[in-house]
């Protein structure tokens, strides 16, 4: 018998019947003997429509009310699944994230999970409930409902898993795995049997929306046992996100090519080439709580230099009006300029640590291609380019090519 925690998406809950399907996986493992908490998200669609709704009457939503408002398509999933079960005969509990008392920082629409109470959970999973809990939510020491931003039911997942030692936590989705790179693009794309959670937190903070990257966080710190499943297969074995790399180097020096649409570049012209600096830059904006990701300060020339880095494309106009507004009258620089058609396109793989030349083949194919190349970012496994985002799907598929990632290993 295991204890297993297993989540499911939008779309894997998309309607009635599908919610109805997920009621028989689940009994089907629990006829098995395990003991079995499952975290949803809203139905599919549903948070979209929410957040329409929030518009309407507020062009910038106050972060509170949104919370509490869009947390309850979670609510609803949660409710409707219980009864599926207990229509099949089983015994099951609901739980919003409070009820959980899912504790989170006060970063409304970004939360941050603190703590988990699982008392409530064992105590049913002992006494033969399925506990079923909302994703995506929590709640603030002075009881506020907090959300814990786009994709936070992998992060709710994982989080519960950790807190009750979970034998796996099992992430159910539309896919049947991870893949070297989506097969929209790529039709020749194939789906991994293992990845590293190395890898797997590269792939999913440079795009690839397969997991949340807090989720893969998570998980690596609690050393959670971490499976990616198709909802809509009975067989598979999905993808397994692991710990052994070694067996792994030896096969594949890339395993995938991961690409961010949600990219945006600004740049501040003429920036004072001192001490310090950057801070005055980039300390506003991580007041403003907007998450930078490529920089890129250029040589400088008369005491002067040009300051560019990346926001994600939903802070754009924020980041620039702080810049233009606060940061350049203050620091004197010249202007500052922004483009938000841009994408970063990536090479991920842990075999890098241990071959040469994976930059200038990467360099090289893109430029074959007739691509320029506006900003690089490198980790010990990891290759990124910024590039006009026109191109984005040309780059995605010469470098899967060229790194003969359709080949099967």
């Amino acid at each position: 018998m295991a204890l297993i925690v297993q989540k499911y998406g939008g779309t894997s809950v998309g309607n009635i019947e599908r919610i109805k399907s997920v009621a028989q996986r689940v009994a089907r493992f629990k006829a098995q003997g395990h003991q079995i908490v499952v975290v949803v998200s809203a139905m599919s669609g549903e948070t979209d429509r929410l957040i329409h709704l929030a518009k309407q009457i507020q062009a910038h939503p106050d972060p509170r009310e949104f919370d509490v408002m869009v947390s309850t398509g979670e609510q609803v999933s949660i409710a409707l699944l219980s009864m599926a079960l207990i229509d099949l005969g089983l015994k099951a509990r609901s739980y919003t994230g409070a009820q959980v008392r899912i504790l989170t920082d006060n970063a409304h629409n970004k939360a941050r999970i603190l703590n988990i109470d699982e008392t409530n959970m064992r105590n049913d999973l002992q006494a033969g409930y399925v506990v079923v809990v909302a994703g995506f939510q929590g709640v603030d020491e002075k009881g506020n409902i907090t959300t814990l931003g786009r994709g936070g039911s992998d992060t709710t997942g994982v989080a519960l898993a950790a807190a009750l030692n979970a034998d796996e936590c099992q992430i159910y989705t539309d896919v049947d795995g991870v893949y070297t790179t989506d097969p929209r693009i790529v039709p020749e794309a194939r789906r991994l049997k293992t990845i590293t959670f190395e890898e797997m937190l590269e792939m999913a903070s440079l795009g690839s929306k397969v997991l949340q990257i807090r989720s893969v966080g998570f998980a690596g710190k609690y050393k959670v046992k971490l499976r990616v499943l198709s909802s809509f297969e009975e067989a598979g074995e999905g993808t397994l996100i692991t710990f052994e790399e070694d067996e792994k180097m030896e096969q594949a020096i890339i395993s995938g090519i991961a690409f961010n649409r949600d990219e945006a570049k600004i740049t501040i012209l003429d920036v004072p080439d001192r001490p310090g600096i950057a801070y005055q830059i980039l300390g506003p904006i991580a007041e403003a709580n907007i998450d930078v990701d490529m920089i890129v300060q250029n040589v400088g020339h008369d005491g002067m230099t040009d300051f560019s880095f990346t926001v994600h494309r939903s802070d754009f106009a924020k980041a620039m009006g702080i810049l233009k507004k606060q940061v350049a009258p203050h620091i004197g620089a010249r202007e500052v300029t922004g483009d938000d058609k841009i994408t970063k396109v990536s090479a991920v793989g842990v075999g890098m640590r241990s071959h040469a030349g994976i930059a200038s083949k990467m360099f090289r194919t893109l430029a074959e291609e007739g691509i320029n190349i506006q900003m690089i970012s490198t980790s010990e496994i990891k290759i990124s380019v910024v590039i006009d985002e026109k191109y984005m799907e040309l780059a995605v598929r010469v470098l899967h090519k060229a790194f003969e990632l359709d080949h099967q290993v």
